[in-house]
């Protein structure tokens, strides 16, 4: 326990000590703040918008430890992979002394799956709302009954297609719906670009739109640490 008080207090100094460094700077008021999950997903942003400025936050994540901005106003917090360094690197910009976001958008922008009756590779969709996925009770698929899809069910349900009560308040996200009809009225007729491979790739699909070229959509998203495929999970 000892150690543990040391360390906070050595972690609660270092954080004085950066955001005293930095009073006599004024913060930075970003228009965008993008958000990535890991270094792919980052490398189009930061080459596309020439975010070379690098401001280094205390409290990200250890392999992206500076926020990226440029000289339009946009920055990127690249979060590091999983929920919990998405969590932790997401609160540590937002205390930051060193940034204002008080009039900032935010856009969290990241790869994902999709089923191919409602999209291809490629396809770029905008949110509304958001489900959390970790969030559930799992029994051995196994031991599931035999009608059931999946071994996936709601806490407190008393099966897979019974919807669960919202205990833990943070099963499901509404994103903000005008913002998100807007930025959709913006880019839906947006001509996508895809790779030779993509485009190859897309055509092993037997029927649309699985093997269509990749539209602008919308969509409702999952949440979680869990990468998963196939027909009945999906």
């Amino acid at each position: 326990m000892r150690g543990i008080k040391k360390i906070s207090w050595v972690l609660g100094l270092g954080a004085l000590l950066a955001g005293g460094a930095w009073a006599n700077e004024a913060p930075i008021k970003p228009k965008v703040v993008l958000i990535s999950m890991f270094a792919p997903e980052a490398q189009h942003w930061i080459e596309r918008l020439e975010l070379k400025r690098e401001i280094r936050v205390p409290g990200l994540a250890a392999e992206y430890p500076s926020i990226r901005c440029n000289d339009r106003d946009v920055c990127l917090l690249t979060t590091g992979m999983g929920q919990t360094n998405a969590a932790a690197s997401t609160l540590a910009l937002a205390l930051s002394p060193k940034f204002d976001l008080r009039k900032s958008y935010f856009l969290i922008a990241g790869i994902a799956g999709i089923s191919p009756h409602h999209g291809t590779i490629g396809t770029a969709a905008w949110a509304h709302y958001l489900v959390e996925f970790g969030t559930q009770w799992e029994l051995d698929s196994r031991d599931a009954p035999k009608d059931w899809p999946t071994g996936y069910l709601g806490i407190n349900t008393k099966g897979p297609n019974e919807k669960p009560p919202l205990d833990y308040k943070t099963e499901v996200f509404e994103l903000n719906p005008k913002l998100q009809a807007k930025a959709f009225a913006l880019s839906q007729r947006v001509t996508l670009s895809e790779s030779p491979q993509s485009a190859a790739w897309r055509l092993k699909y037997p029927k649309a739109p699985a093997n269509q070229p990749p539209v602008v959509t919308r969509c409702d998203t999952l949440a979680g640490n869990t990468w998963f495929s196939g027909t009945r999970l999906s």
